[in-house]
């Protein structure tokens, strides 16, 4: 296996399993916690991961202000943290979302989130718009790191993906593309629909030398649409795209060798994250892998 990206994901941070429910709630609840996650976060980079993924809420940037200084490390963001979004927009609405949002970024005092947003707002411009978004998530990610340290890639959340690519939302995918590029942050997408969206970026004649995707991959096809063989074939056809590797225990299902033997017959993958909920796991799993790669 060639040398890749091992990754610690959040997913446990945030309660969420995606196998089920009731697994999500049998966790030690002191998980949900940035001092003991932070921990957990820190035995991972001992024990070989050489970064950390996750969803920007202030769960996850309370752990990286607790992890010690390393400006090699990557970080890899994904916005929206949609259950933040999801259940603050059911309890004041799409319209108090959004205000929430404008409030947040005016108080938040980055200029070029509030300069997009004012042209936006005064040009009716959603691209403009949607580069205010970014640049306010931008400015939460470096505001919770060290010196020296900057997130290595900002992706969208799958949700955003798989509406910007079924209801052909070209406009959102080269915004923010353009916005990443020009400020020197790798762009990415969060996809569970692989095949879909490579398909759709290559329409748009997107360099992919310049992207990260982040999809699911395992032996099982577990979360891999439209089916396994799709997505395997779609990533022999972009050798140049650094594509992250998710789901590759398949919620559990597979042992840790399993996962390994099938991420090794694909040469086309950058990298692999993985969410661990307890520290002896997270040594176990990162050693593991690490003795691989």
């Amino acid at each position: 296996m060639k040398t890749r990206t091992l990754l610690v994901g959040d997913n446990p941070f945030h309660g969420v399993s995606h196998f089920s429910q009731e697994r999500a709630r049998s966790r030690d609840d002191r998980i949900q916690d940035p001092n003991w996650a932070s921990e957990i976060v820190k035995a991972s980079f001992e024990s070989g991961a050489d970064g950390f993924m996750f969803s920007v809420s202030e769960t996850t940037l309370g752990i990286l202000r607790r992890l010690p200084r390393n400006p090699e490390r990557r970080y890899y963001a994904i916005v929206p943290a949609a259950g933040d979004y999801v259940r603050l927009s059911s309890k004041a609405g799409t319209t108090g979302l959004l205000k929430h949002v404008a409030k947040q970024t005016l108080r938040s005092g980055n200029m070029p989130a509030i300069s997009y947003g004012v042209r936006g707002v005064v040009q009716r411009d959603l691209s403009s718009l949607f580069k205010a978004y970014l640049a306010y998530e931008i400015s939460r990610v470096k505001g919770s790191l060290k010196r020296g340290e900057r997130p290595y890639t900002l992706m969208l959340h799958e949700l955003v993906t798989e509406m910007a690519v079924a209801l052909d939302m070209g406009w959102l995918i080269r915004s923010h593309i353009e916005y990443l590029s020009k400020i020197g942050i790798k762009p990415g997408f969060e996809t569970r629909n692989f095949a879909s969206l490579v398909n759709r970026l290559k329409e748009l004649d997107v360099d992919l030398r310049d992207l990260v995707i982040t999809t699911p991959f395992n032996r099982l096809g577990f979360q891999m649409n439209p089916e396994k063989a799709a997505c395997e074939n779609a990533l022999k056809t972009i050798p140049e795209a650094e594509v992250i590797a998710m789901s590759v225990l398949a919620s559990g299902r597979l042992s840790l060798p399993e996962a390994r033997e099938y991420i090794g017959i694909l040469p086309g993958l950058s990298g692999v994250v993985i969410g661990v909920s307890r520290r002896e796991q997270a040594q176990e799993t990162f050693k593991f892998f690490k003795g691989a790669v």
